[in-house]
């Protein structure tokens, strides 16, 4: 298919509203449970935005079903000791009944088809958006639920910053770089890095696949065949060096190496940065903690090498999965039947406010969002977004972020760094039984 025709489904079917299914249980309705008292037990995330999606689903389902209730456990660390966590409980059949977690590609090293519960027969699933099941399934089988909404990769940034230094949203990487070094020149650190959390470090990376994707509309297949590197494809390299730029050119604010990720979303609202390349669902983290401040930020697309090209990376929400070692495979079900229902984001509108889209047929937003949901939905609608490569690949290292930390702290190269990827990939290939590899 097409990248142009590739464009047009993917928005297509992250915006259109589509009838939902008739049956009332498939709606998260229908009879309760009983009187019968019933405790899940629930793995959430240490995301302050996440618990509150999490916790207004919880609270709108138990309210309806008093009998049941959740043990909720919000796991120790992040990032990679998340993903060990997980992919321990996992292989052990020690897994909580229902747990929060990512999709794509790391989804598919925990092997879903041995481990966790298939949803694929589940009248619910009807529910959800068809854009968002390949990155939740391995074969014939389909494992989770999306909880939230599509998000972006990109730029934020701080429009008063903008407005004083009387400067335009860039389309391409040259004119991204100009308006950074009139920051600088400014006394404004022009680029937020918040290493001391280095996961965030990856963002110049991902989210420029929507531009290595117009210039190799192929590569999620190629890469997957093991047919292309990242240190063999310009294109490819390219997230790698734009890290190793800022650091050359001295973007980055003072203590960046160790600067948090919220440390980092303050520095952002409050205009001491102006730049900050990350995922947009962080947004509703400031809406919270600095509610008359969210407005000033705004969001655009990383800039690539073409103004004509010029688009926007999307990502899935996570999922609550049901691992196969439950004992309460039938209840746990029946919470998912209502997180893939239109009043589950009912619930979660009432709580939080969504930073892009659903991906529940029928849901809708409130009549207020965020300002910078416009900036976003300006891309989707114009048939200028695509999907991560994590969404198109089951290929993802688990070492990424430690070596886009690396490059942005001057200690590997950004060729280096490619090169040590592809070795970290291509291990991670061989574990999944990928052909090529």
């Amino acid at each position: 298919m097409k990248i142009r025709e590739n464009l047009k489904r993917v928005a297509a079917l992250l915006l259109t509203g589509m009838v939902m299914s008739g049956a009332l249980w498939a709606n998260g309705g229908g009879e309760a449970d009983g009187d019968k008292p019933v405790e899940l037990t629930l793995l959430t995330s240490q995301n302050q935005n996440d618990q509150l999606m999490i916790n207004a689903l919880i609270d709108a389902y138990t309210a309806q079903n008093p009998n049941i209730t959740f043990d909720v456990e919000v796991p120790p660390g992040v990032g990679v000791e998340i993903d060990n966590l997980v992919k321990l409980r996992v292989a052990q059949g020690d897994m909580n009944d229902i747990f929060y977690y990512n999709c794509g590609s790391l989804l598919q090293t925990l092997r879903p088809a041995q481990t966790l519960v298939d949803l694929s027969g589940e009248s619910f699933m009807a529910n959800v958006s068809e854009s968002f099941t390949p990155a939740v399934s391995q074969g014939d089988g389909i494992y989770g639920v999306p909880v939230g909404y599509a998000s972006a990769g990109g730029i934020l940034y701080n429009k008063r910053i903008y407005e004083k230094l009387g400067l335009e949203k860039p389309r391409t990487w040259e004119e991204f770089a100009a308006n950074n070094e009139t920051i600088k020149a400014a006394g404004i650190s022009p680029v937020l890095a918040t290493f001391g959390d280095d996961w965030t470090a990856q963002l110049f990376v991902l989210a420029d696949f929507y531009n290595v994707a117009q210039s190799q509309p192929n590569f999620a297949d190629d890469y997957t065949q093991n047919r292309v590197k990242y240190s063999t494809s310009s294109s490819a390299r390219r997230g790698f060096e734009y890290i190793q730029e800022a650091y050359e050119k001295g973007w980055y604010q003072k203590d960046f190496a160790t600067t948090r990720f919220e440390q980092g979303l303050q520095m952002l609202a409050e205009g001491s940065v102006a730049h900050y390349p990350m995922l947009t669902q962080v947004m509703n983290t400031v809406a919270t903690s600095w509610p008359d401040l969210v407005n000033d930020i705004g969001f655009f697309a990383l800039p690539g090498k073409d103004v004509a090209q010029n688009g926007a990376t999307l990502w899935m929400p996570l999922a609550f999965y049901i691992p196969q070692n439950s004992d309460k495979v039938e209840f746990s079900k029946k919470f998912l039947a209502f997180a893939a229902s239109t009043r589950g984001t009912d619930a979660i509108n009432a709580k939080v406010i969504p930073a892009g889209p659903y991906l529940i047929k029928g849901a809708k937003l409130p009549g207020e969002v965020l300002s910078f949901v416009d900036d976003l939905n300006g891309y989707i609608d114009s048939g200028k977004a695509f999907p991560a490569l994590e969404f198109l690949s089951p290929v993802k290292g688990p070492n990424l972020q430690q070596l886009c930390a690396a490059v942005g702290t001057g200690s590997m190269t950004a060729q280096e760094a490619a090169e040590a990827y592809d070795r970290d990939v291509e291990q991670q290939a061989q574990q999944l039984g990928l052909q090529g590899w």
